[in-house]
């Protein structure tokens, strides 16, 4: 039989799925933390390795988002391809070639480079524009951020230039996740304020104020101010152990979020392996029994960490398959020895539900010795992503 007369063959080996309605009951979670705050959703880095046209697609129906918030230029550009025509905040940094496309996309971009700013007001007051920015200011996470010995600089930048507004004023926390102790987040933020008091002196006075990310809106009340930012509780993680652990100690909910996010394969080829026989590069395992081996068209190439060799678990049939040697470029071995009824092309679970077994990205990260933000956003943006 050639290839043309196999019809049962799966068409496609890898693939995401969105499960829309899983994403609109977090967006419900976080609309009711934030109250009547503006709602800005994170969806740099791929959306967090969901698929960002996908996502913005999937976002334009929720009414209760206002904003989109995005690290690069590139990143806005592919969400206004994607139908997004409400607000969309530029979070990183812009090179003077991408600033007249910062007027052309209509961004509100966080500013914490003198130079950008110059440039912006610039280009801006030749085409009449005027521009809302958001002043990143520096309280104690050393990345991006302007210091208090800055400031006066960038306010006679905004005198100077009256197409330049100072909208907003932000910052990120530096320690508000890995920790249930708070104390330098409550430093960081008795420092914001006092930034935004200083500005005020100098004479710009921001129209809103925002700290918030997902575990900042979690947590706490106070550094919810007029906006949010949540990004992973978005797609239905908490971004930490002691985050979820501090808001049930609170007395919070255990049913504010879901994983929107499955991964799927389908098993290329199965394989008899004698005892005593080596699997896969390094000679890393080798087996004690005879054993029943399916190979799966996934590796490190799309994003399954090569730390989880020998490791991780995949599901098939219901069913933990554990890896079997190297995770390779483009292929990952596992032991089907004890699992009934296996054949090609059976689905094979790498993140998500397969009858009453998981396995999400938190169960990997910990496999891998990292976070559950990284196993995401490494997923490639080249897998199709299916929304259900």
């Amino acid at each position: 039989m050639n290839r043309s007369q196999a019809t049962n063959r799966p068409r496609l080996l890898n693939w995401i799925e969105l499960d829309q309605a899983v994403l609109r009951k977090n967006i419900g979670s976080l609309a009711k933390l934030a109250g009547d705050r503006t709602l800005a959703i994170c969806v740099k880095a791929n959306a967090y390795g969901h698929g960002l046209a996908e996502m913005t697609s999937l976002l334009k129906g929720e009414k209760r988002v206002d904003y989109l918030t995005v690290h690069s230029v590139a990143e806005a550009s592919l969400a206004r391809k994607a139908g997004w025509d409400r607000k969309i905040m530029l979070l990183g940094p812009f090179s003077s070639d991408e600033t007249r496309s910062v007027l052309e996309l209509d961004l509100e971009p966080m500013i914490f480079e003198i130079g950008a700013l110059e440039e912006l007001g610039h280009l801006a007051g030749k085409q009449n524009r005027v521009i809302r920015t958001h002043l990143k200011l520096e309280t104690g996470t050393n990345r991006q951020g302007i210091t208090e010995q800055e400031l006066p600089g960038f306010v006679s930048v905004y005198k100077k230039q009256p197409s330049l507004i100072p909208y907003g004023a932000a910052m990120h926390f530096a320690n508000i996740e890995d920790t249930t102790n708070h104390e330098y987040a409550q430093q960081q933020l008795d420092r914001f304020e006092y930034l935004v008091k200083r500005m005020e002196e100098l004479g710009i006075k921001p129209e809103i104020k925002h700290t918030a990310s997902s575990a900042a809106l979690i947590l706490f009340d106070k550094t919810r101010f007029d906006l949010v930012r949540p990004g992973l509780s978005a797609y239905g993680y908490w971004p930490s152990k002691e985050t979820y652990l501090s808001y049930r100690l609170a007395g919070g909910d255990n049913n504010l979020f879901e994983p929107v996010l499955s991964w799927k394969s389908r098993i290329s080829q199965l394989k008899q392996v004698e005892k005593d026989s080596f699997i896969g590069y390094g000679c890393s395992y080798q087996t004690t029994a005879d054993t029943k081996l399916a190979v799966v068209p996934v590796g490190y190439y799309d994003g399954y960490d090569r730390a989880l060799s020998n490791l991780a678990y995949v599901l098939i049939n219901g069913k933990r398959a554990p890896i079997r040697g190297r995770i390779c470029m483009n292929l990952t071995m596992v032991d089907v020895t004890d699992i009934e009824n296996v054949r090609i092309g059976d689905e094979v679970t790498l993140i998500g539900r397969d009858q009453v077994e998981t396995i999400w990205a938190d169960q990997l990260a910990d496999w891998g010795g990292t976070i559950n933000y990284e196993v995401l956003a490494r997923l490639s943006s080249a897998i199709v992503r299916r929304t259900l």
